[in-house]
This record gives C-alpha cells, structure tokens and sequence, in this order.
C-alpha cells in the first residue's frame, strides 16, 4: 500500500533550532492567539508526528492532521517562531484516515498517528528514516527496508510512567498545553500495566510522578510487574517500591532493576537482534563488542552464535543485572565503563560491534573510538533517526560504507521508529583539515549545519575557574586549553576549542556533578533572565598561531514545574550541560525568549567561527559557502563580541 498524498518532509521543531528545512518565516505570529481557528492545507509531516501548515507564511504544526487534508485547526500554543493547533474538524480527508479508537486521542500526546492507517504508518517510517539520512547526515542514495510491522499495534508497551495529580490520580500531561489527563486505561500498554494501573488510580498522592513495568517471565507478583516509588498509602493494595522485575525475549528471561533501560516492546526487540545477528554474518569463530549493552539485551541473545561477548555498560545496577542475565553463558565479558572510554583501550581486537546507545546518540570519542579499532562490520541500533544520520555521516567519513538500513516498528501508534543501521570497513579516509577538540553532540551537530567536514577529538582537560576569574575570562581561557591540548598532537589542520557557561548574577553554573545539583541550578534558573557565554579558540596546528573571540547572550527560562524538572533529570538531559538545561530540549522546552545568538546558548557561535579560521589561513573548500540554515538569526550581532558580563 503506497502513502500517496502523505507527504514526508520533515521540518525540525522551530524552537529546537532557529533556522530549519522547509518554508521560510516571513512573519510573525502576534495576531494568532490560542483559541483561533484556522482553515489550514496540510503540507508535509513534522518533527514530533504532527502535519504541517503555513498560515500567512509561518509554520503550524496541526495534531491529528494528515499531510494532503484541509481541516479547521483550533490553536492550542502560540510558540516564538511557530504555533501548534489541533484538528477540530476534517474538512477534505486522507483516504488513509481512520478512526481513533483511543478515548484520550487528541488530549494525551503520547499518541501521534492512531488517526492513520497503520500501513501508512510504516511507509512514513521509512520515508522519515530515508529524509533523515539525506537532510541530517547527507547520506544518499542509502538502502532502507520496508519498516518491520510489529505483530501488536495495541498492548504492546511494558512500562509506563504516570504524572500524578494533586488528588492522587495518573495520567500524562499533554505536550502543549501542559493540561494533565487523567489515564484510567492506555491502550498501548500491556494489560500487567492497565491491571496495576487500576489498582493505584486515585491512590498516590504522596508522589508526583510514578512508573509501572510489567513484564512476562515471572511466576510471582514481584516478579511480573514493578512499581516506584514504594508508596505508604494503606488504601494501595498492590506491593510496590520493587527493586526489579523479570522480562522475557524468545526464551530468555531478563532480570531489570528499576532504573535499568529495557526495550518497551520485546516482541520487536526480539526481530531486532534477529537483524542485527544475521546482518553481521556472526560464525562461531567471532568475537563482538556490544556497546551500550544495559541488562545485556544483545550480549545474551548474540551469545549462543558467536566465540565470545564483550559488553560494555556505565551503569553498575545494569551490569549487576546483564552479569545475572548471562548466568548461563561463559563466553560473556562484561565491562562496566563509559563506552567512548573502554573502546579505546580493548584487549581484543573484536570482528564485530553492536552500538545501541541512547536517544541522543554515541558520545563522539565513542565514533572516534570505533573508527580507530576498525572492526570489520558494525550494528547500529537507534530510536531516533536524525541523530543516527549524524553519527553515521561521521563513521561514513572515517571510512565505513553503509550495507542498509532497517526501520522496525517498535513504537505503533506514534511517529517514533527503530533502526538498525549495518556497516562495513571499507579503509581509513583522509584527516580532516577541521578538528573539533569537544565532545559536546550539541557542537558537533552546529559544525555539521555548517556543512563542513570535519573529525572529532576530545580535549579531556579540568574545568574549575581560577581565583577571581570572570566568567568570560574563564570561557576563553578553557577553549584555548582545550584547542592547544589538541593542536599538539597533529602536524597540520586547525583545532576548534570551545567552552560554554551559564552565568546568573555574577556567577558561573557549569555542569551538574550529579542530579541533587541538577534540581537545584534549575529550581534556581526558572523564571529568571541570565546569560551564556561561551569562548572560541581555533589553532592553527602546523604554525602554532591561535585565535580566541568570545560571545555573550541573553536567554530567559519559563516557570516550570518540579515535576517538569524530575522528568527531564529522568531522561537525563542535564547530566551534561551548563546550568542543567538544554535551549534546543525538545521534552522541557525550558526557555520563553532570548536576545543575541541561538548558536551560542547552545554552545558555539557559527557566526563567530570563520572569522578566527580566515584569519589562521584555513582555505574554504571550493564552491563552499555557509548555508543558510547555519547562519544565527537576525538578533545575533553577527560577526562582533557583546558586551562583557558586568
């Protein structure tokens, strides 16, 4: 069944970054007000799983609508660069429209596609998958598979996790209007969770939020579901505060602690590995790393085909687990460490690599890593397309080649899809001319807006201010350390350094030691107006030369909740970010306004960067010139430094 008039191209978020594939934005929004309606032609699919429109030249992103219609859209959210609405009614339908059959479809955004056909689903999977490829990774002409339908489309889900009302009631909060909705029943979640979900429905208030895991493997209650956190409330009937549960995949059964990650849907999961074993040709001779292997989903199910496992995993409650999971196997090893770490320093030189990080993607030593060690074939499994594309495009420029990509539908039901990415070695490519001495992925994804081509080495060097240092000062100095640092190590190219800090009365707020000091700098920053400067250092390796600019802008962060931050520590979005926020985070949406430079809230000045390389000599590469897509917006002063922080 092809998609017709399902149109996929998609548009990132507007408040994620400024400047964005699709229509421009030729004016604002001030008339729009929530409430309004609008009869709107739906163009193409967004970011999140919405459809898209222009009203008078600006983006609406419509829930419930399906690219090809004509609806009436009530605005829900006036945004600063785009406004949301939802379907009040379909005026001229997509033949590939059915029926919600969900009672909080449209109120609870958990769900974005029960209105479309499920085959059309999947085909839209597969397009996103392939636009991600080409538009975030410039990867063309790349093969994807038809997207891998899941045998549940409902009750397919084994963990939920609720908001809690003042009175004690669980449900979700809706995305944009930030309502909570009351859930006495989700039809994505197996019934274990629906059955607990009954039983504590009104009953936790001495919580605000709460998660329910059910699984299949276990005999007994506490085996079979898990609740946290342990509550006190006579009135609750069921055991809860469990420290984990039991999960099966096939035949093989999973111990899960509670802060564990394991594959919502195991059905999937299980065809997942599938792919994975049969795309690495796996023998009984081969020796595989599987890096980021949480409980050891992978080590265990690959574990009978091959000579042995090494498994990497940074959490130790995880790796207690994967060390439980994989009783029964000797020719598992586990190693408990950050994956761009241990990669670097194996005692083995493996035949094949699973990476099957987090959302956000591999850390970028981690890539750099890999392509040091070379392994002849590699599985990339992700649930997030474009930071796939990303992380390919740079294993693709150290000299891997793409086989395929294979989408599976973990996630029926929403706009979220599964890959496995499979590759082999095809031999080093040429040093890149540009380093960048960072790991940040937030810096490494600005570089890539630039289109330029360039190769990642961290400069892993101590960050504590000197004695009555400013905060500028300190910027500057710490992204001159880190670009020397670099710069010593190669004969020739240019070496970028950067350093970002969050700044609030005088004071700089790094990065949060742990989430006590993560909840309290964003109980501190909410509401309030501060600033984020950050310095730029580029060296010119082979003469020694350097240059350091830096820029200061303004950000404004909305009041949100304690819960809202509970959820974002959950996710654990702040772990590596100055001030424990992110401006482009999707899930929190922290800020409300800013004045000066996007690029340099998130962590470094396009506008700034070419003026350091043209200065060192850095020659452009023929016919490059900088995309629009890169460049700040009109409030950045492009090209010059603001003023120093008092």
């Amino acid at each position: 069944m092809g998609v017709g008039c399902i149109v996929v191209r998609s548009m990132e978020s507007a408040e994620q970054l400024p400047h964005s594939v699709g229509p421009a934005v030729t004016s604002d929004r001030a008339s729009l007000r929530p409430g309004d309606r609008l009869e709107l032609s739906l163009e193409w699919w967004g970011r999140l799983g919405e459809a898209m429109a222009r009203h008078d030249g600006s983006p609406v992103f419509v829930l419930g609508g399906i690219p090809g219609e004509r609806v009436m859209a009530e605005v829900v959210r006036v945004h600063r660069k785009y406004a949301s609405a939802n379907v009040v009614e379909v005026l001229e339908p997509s033949p590939y429209r059915v029926e919600a059959p969900c009672q909080y479809f449209g109120q609870c955004t958990g769900c974005q596609w029960q209105h479309v056909d499920y085959e059309a689903q999947l085909s839209v999977k597969r397009e996103k998958v392939a636009d991600a490829l080409e538009r975030v990774g410039g990867l063309e002409g790349v093969t994807v598979s038809d997207t891998l339908a899941s045998p549940n489309r409902y009750g397919y889900r084994n963990h939920a996790r609720f908001t809690v009302s003042r009175e004690g009631a669980l449900g979700f909060v809706n995305r944009e209007t930030r309502r909570f909705v009351r859930i006495d029943h989700c039809m994505l979640m197996r019934p274990g969770v629906n059955d607990v979900l009954e039983e504590l429905q009104d009953r936790c208030q001495e919580t605000t939020q709460l998660s329910i895991r059910s699984g299949a493997g276990g005999s007994e209650p506490p085996d079979r579901y898990l609740v946290q956190p342990h509550l006190f409330n006579p009135a609750v009937a069921v055991p809860t505060g469990q420290k984990r549960y039991v999960e099966t995949i096939g035949s093989s059964r999973f111990y899960v602690s509670s802060p564990s990650f394991f594959q919502v849907n195991v059905e999937q999961a299980a065809r997942a590995a599938e792919i994975v074993r049969e795309g690495l040709e796996l023998s009984a001779d081969d020796v595989v790393v599987d890096a980021y292997t949480g409980v050891g989903t992978f080590a265990v199910l690959l574990a009978p085909y091959v000579k042995k496992v090494v498994a990497i995993e940074e959490s130790s409650a995880a790796v207690a687990d994967a060390k439980e999971n994989a009783a029964s196997f000797t020719n598992v090893e586990f190693v408990l460490g950050r994956t761009e770490s241990v990669l670097g320093d194996l005692p083995v030189q493996p035949d094949a690599v699973v990476l099957d990080p987090p959302r956000s993607g591999c850390q970028p030593q981690a890539l750099a890593s890999l392509v040091e060690l070379a392994p002849p074939r590699v599985a990339y499994v992700s649930c997030d397309a474009e930071t796939l594309a990303r992380d390919l495009k740079i294993l693709c420029a150290g000299g891997y080649e793409i086989d395929r990509v294979a989408p599976i539908d973990m996630f029926p039901q929403t706009h979220h899809v599964e890959c496995v990415a499979l590759l082999r070695w095809k031999g080093k490519a040429p040093v890149s001319q540009l380093v960048l001495a960072s790991a940040s992925p937030r810096r490494q994804e600005l570089m890539q807006g630039m289109e330029l081509e360039f190769s990642v080495q961290p400069a892993d060097i101590p960050e504590d201010p000197l004695p009555d240092e400013t905060p500028k000062g300190m910027v500057e100095r710490l992204s001159r350390e880190k670009a020397l640092k670099i710069a010593a190590t190669i004969e020739e190219g240019f070496v970028i350094g950067a350093d970002s800090t969050v700044v609030h009365l005088g004071e700089s707020l790094g990065k949060p030691v742990d989430d006590d000091e993560a909840r309290a700098m964003l109980r501190r920053l909410r509401g309030t107006t501060h600033h984020v400067s950050t310095g730029l250092t580029v060296v010119n390796a082979e003469t020694g030369e350097s240059r350091t600019v830096s820029m200061t802008s303004e950000i404004t962060l909305r009041e949100f909740s304690d819960e809202e931050i509970e959820a974002s520590i959950a996710s654990g979005t702040p772990r590596d970010k100055a001030g424990a926020y992110a401006v482009q985070d999707t899930q929190l949406r922290p800020a409300s306004d800013w004045g000066g430079c996007y690029h340099n809230i998130v962590g470094l000045p396009t506008c700034l960067l070419l003026q350091p390389l043209d200065e060192l000599g850095w020659k452009r590469p023929g016919g490059w010139k900088l995309p629009e897509a890169a460049e700040c917006g009109p409030e950045c002063p492009t090209g010059s430094e603001t003023e120093e922080l008092p």
